[in-house]
This record gives structure tokens, C-alpha cells and sequence, in this order.
């Protein structure tokens, strides 16, 4: 009996050793996939971060260019602004000149209205020197609670008429 329970260990025994090496090859075999999946994750993470850095490289070039077309029309848009400016200052300024001349040509006496006006001021002028000679300096002024007419009188002039009531104008 003890040779029939030497080869059941045995036998058991090498089941057991088999099954070992089975196990030691698994877990072998386990830590060697385990190897190569840790390196494809690193691998994945580089190419992972290799696309997302094209993928933004791509998406802020066309950022980029969206920016640089906004700025090109804002400049139209200045450019445009600044003539609609210019013509506004420069048709304002057109009109107000156009209404100052039409308010002088309005306003004004035109040179032939000039020209009589002058005509006149030197016949007056001569009228008056004919007036001054004739007495126009003769000073009239209201005297009196009746507001009566008076006249300045020479006093040192000699007197006229028949009861010598006639006197002589101061500045004749």
C-alpha cells in the first residue's frame, strides 16, 4: 500500500508541478501582455496627444484666418467710415459756404444799389452845406409849460425892423 500511496503522490505531485508550470507560464505570459499594454498606452497617448495637437493646430489656423478676414472688413468698414466722414465734413462745409454767400448776395446792397446810395449821400451832403448856409444851424428847442417853439438869439447882433423886433438867429 505504501507503493500504490507513493505513486498517487506522485502522480499528484506532478499534476500539481505541471499545474505550477502552467501557472508560472500564464502568469508570465500575463505580465508579458501586461508589458505591451502599458507600452501601446503610452503609445496611445502619444499619438491621442498628437492628434489633438494637430486637431487644434487645424482649428486655430482657421481661427486664424476668420480673425484675419474680420480684421481685412473691419478695415473696409474704417476705410468706408472715414470717406463718408470726409464727404460729410466737405459737403457741410460746401453747404455752409453756399448759404453764406446766398445770405450776403441776399442781404447786401448789390454795386449799382451802392452806387446810388453814394449818389445820395453826396447830394444830402450838399444839401446840407446849402442849409448851413442859408441858417441850418439854427438851434429849436420847447420852452415852457405851453412846450412852445423858441430859437437861440444873437444878442450882440443889432436888432431889425420898424419896433425892432426882429432879432438874429444865433448860428446864421
Amino acid at each position: 500500500m505504501n507503493e500504490r500511496r507513493e505513486t498517487v503522490l506522485d502522480e499528484e505531485s506532478m499534476k500539481l508541478g505541471l499545474l505550477m508550470e502552467t501557472a508560472q507560464a500564464h502568469q508570465a505570459l500575463a505580465e508579458d501582455q501586461l508589458q505591451q499594454l502599458e507600452a501601446c498606452t503610452r503609445d496611445l497617448d502619444k499619438i491621442v496627444c498628437d492628434q489633438i495637437r494637430q486637431t487644434l493646430a487645424a482649428e486655430l489656423h482657421g481661427v486664424s484666418e476668420a480673425a484675419r478676414c474680420a480684421i481685412q472688413s473691419l478695415r473696409g468698414v474704417q476705410h468706408a467710415a472715414h470717406l463718408r466722414a470726409a464727404l460729410w465734413s466737405v459737403g457741410t462745409a460746401c453747404a455752409s459756404g453756399a448759404l453764406g454767400v446766398a445770405l450776403v448776395a441776399q442781404f447786401l446792397p448789390s454795386q449799382t444799389q451802392i452806387d446810388a446810395l453814394r449818389a445820395r449821400r453826396d447830394r444830402l451832403a450838399e444839401e446840407i452845406s446849402n442849409l448851413e448856409q442859408q441858417g441850418g444851424r439854427i438851434e429849436l428847442r420847447r420852452c415852457g409849460a405851453a412846450d412852445r417853439l423858441c430859437v437861440r438869439v444873437d444878442r450882440d447882433a443889432p436888432v431889425y425892423g420898424e419896433a425892432a423886433d426882429f432879432l438874429v438867429v444865433k448860428g446864421h
